[in-house]
């Protein structure tokens, strides 16, 4: 990482400034997005060693102008000074190109002027490549020699670092921060049965990272070798208990893209037409926002030049807001959240979930424990879908852990699939722990694409679910 804004960045702001000023004497409102990723994903297993960029490497640029009757962008990987006219000529070309879509009446973005600079940098020892690889291969080597019924170990780190520009007619912002991914993965195997388990965890330190990673690993390896006795829960109805990990996914599934305001000025969320109403227990708040916590969508400006949020979507049970891109705030006539978030510069932005998670309660873990007659403690995430329109979802845990009159039986099963309706799950919320963990280790699609980093979590929660 070299801890440092983008010095390509830098050296195109020049012309980028007199691109917006050129811009600005034409259309009414005039904006680029300037944006350089750079990282490496290395991995580890028993025979192979891998080390390639980042998925999220992008370096390029939006255009965006307002023509008095729409938002036009136009994407490019160049834009230097002995060029702009060539950049304008494209910009104008796409202003006046016909199209068969409708137009959408909207107005003109108003801007508080703001010129400022961010900067969150790796902590700690910023390791090579080499020092990676020998930590993780002695993870490998150390977690397969430590029980015959394992079979493969992978172990990895995908670090980043993150230069984003953003000039305006009101606007000066620029923001570099830097992020890493440590994971592990674990395949272990019994005559005929194999199982795998996985985790993984985020951190704005390389070296507190790959220090946290080996125990971690260990973990893992456990939980594999448990997984080789697991069955399949017996369908019904249950009280549950979640880890922070599942908390995230109902979260993230039930009301996170359930508020995204993009999907309001589409008529695709039901919640618009459930705001001020309870849609929860009275345990039950909730917030996002790239300010809300610490954790892998903790930017400080988004990709509309707005400033990181921190919103309350839930409050004791009762729907209160949503969250929202520039221009379907616009449409909705409310204040722009920071959520407005591109896959790439290639790519059109929509409102998108940063950081969302329920918040903690009073309640202690195993007192939720004890009260469960009959069900399951489930934890680590594996996927999640959800229907705004009709409010129907359903999360997949990993594994989950039987209980009995308020004891673990010692039994697993795994995987366990929860499915329902979002409020009824909502509402049959009756604990909320004091515990708490926001984990920013996965991405999130829109629909089936539009992929961006996400975190999720909270506390525990205790509840009643339809699983099977």
């Amino acid at each position: 990482m070299t801890g440092k804004f983008s010095k390509y960045l830098k050296n195109r702001k020049p012309a980028l400034q007199e691109l917006v000023r050129l811009l600005g004497e034409k259309y009414a409102y005039a904006s680029v997005l300037a944006t350089d990723v750079a990282g490496t994903s290395i991995s580890v297993d028993r025979s192979t060693t891998s080390v390639n960029p980042s998925g999220l490497t992008e370096c390029g640029f939006v255009v965006k102008v307002f023509d008095g009757r729409a938002y036009v962008e136009y994407a490019t990987n160049e834009i230097d000074a002995k060029h702009l006219e060539d950049v304008i000529f494209a910009v104008d070309r796409l202003v006046a190109a016909q199209t068969t879509v409708p137009s959408v009446s909207v107005g003109l973005l108003k801007e508080e002027p703001i010129v400022k600079r961010f900067n969150r940098k790796n902590v700690g020892k910023d390791l090579s490549a080499e020092a990676i690889i020998a930590l993780l291969k002695g993870f490998v080597e150390t977690t397969i020699a430590s029980d015959p019924l394992i079979v493969n170990v992978r172990a990895g780190i995908e670090t980043t670092e993150i230069s984003k520009l953003f000039l305006s007619k009101a606007k000066d912002l620029e923001q570099y921060y830097t992020w890493s991914n440590p994971r592990s993965y674990v395949l272990a195997r019994r005559g005929e049965v194999t199982k795998y388990a996985y985790d993984g965890f985020g951190d704005n330190s390389v070296e507190r990272a790959l220090g946290a990673l080996g125990d971690l690993i260990g973990k893992t390896a456990k939980l594999a070798i448990e997984l080789l006795d697991a069955i399949p829960p017996k369908p019904g109805y249950y009280e549950i208990v979640t880890d922070p990990s599942i908390t995230g996914l109902i979260a993230h599934e039930a009301f996170g893209h359930g508020v995204e305001m993009d999907m309001f000025v589409k008529d695709r969320a039901a919640a618009k037409d459930y705001m001020g109403k309870r849609v929860a227990s009275p345990l039950v708040s909730m917030r996002d926002g790239a300010a809300s916590a610490f954790s892998v969508a903790s930017y400080f400006f988004d990709d509309d030049g707005v400033l990181a949020g921190n919103t309350k979507i839930i409050d004791k049970g009762i729907l209160v807001a949503g969250i929202s891109d520039v221009l379907s705030a616009l449409q909705l006539g409310k204040t722009p959240t920071g959520n407005s978030r591109r896959e790439s510069y290639k790519r059109k932005a929509y409102t998108r979930m940063t950081n969302t998670f329920f918040e903690k309660g009073k309640s202690h873990f195993d007192e939720m424990i004890v009260s469960v007659k009959e069900g399951y403690f489930i934890a680590k995430t594996n996927n999640g879908m959800e229907d705004p329109k009709n409010w129907g979802i359903q999360c997949t845990a990993h594994y989950g852990r039987e209980i009995k009159d308020g004891k673990f039986t010692g039994k697993i099963v795994s995987p366990v699939v929860m499915s329902g309706y979002v409020i009824d799950l909502l509402e049959s919320i009756s604990a909320v722990s004091s515990d708490f963990d926001v984990i920013g280790s996965g991405s999130c699609g829109k629909g089936y694409k539009e992929w961006v980093r996400v975190s999720d979590g909270g506390p525990c929660l205790k509840a009643k679910v339809k699983i099977g």
